[in-house]
């Protein structure tokens, strides 16, 4: 399978609450004009990006029930993330994990350190 850029990403799969963030340049703004002031990216305490995909959520732990009458095609449950795909995320380094893939940087944030969404659309 060819990689382009639409599908390079087909081939990750973001666990549980995770979600993995292009992190913006110091001097992009959103259209909105939401932006980090280059005083706060230099101490590295929080960054913004884009959510490029979002693992299921949080998991249900299922009870425990040998009932013989019940099936068995009851998959694993999840609470959906409030981040979603195109956000624009602004979340703390500290929890972040950051990696290369395909030669560009990315972080692995877990949504607990997502501070702030910014998403197109009207909520």
């Amino acid at each position: 399978m060819l990689l382009t850029s639409s599908n390079k990403f087909k081939k990750l799969l973001v666990i549980g609450d995770r979600v993995l963030i292009r992190p913006s340049r110091p001097d992009e703004k959103t259209s909105s004009g939401l932006y980090l002031p280059p005083g706060v990216q230099e101490k590295e305490k929080v960054q913004q990006g884009k959510i490029i995909k979002t693992g299921p959520g949080y998991a249900i732990p299922m009870p425990i029930e040998d009932e013989p009458w019940k099936s068995d095609d009851e998959g694993v449950k999840y609470v959906p993330l409030q981040a979603k795909e195109g956000d624009l995320a602004i979340f703390l380094v500290s929890g972040a994990t950051e990696m290369i893939y395909e030669g560009e940087k990315y972080f692995i944030v877990p949504q607990g350190a997502i501070l702030l969404l910014e998403r197109e659309e009207d909520l």
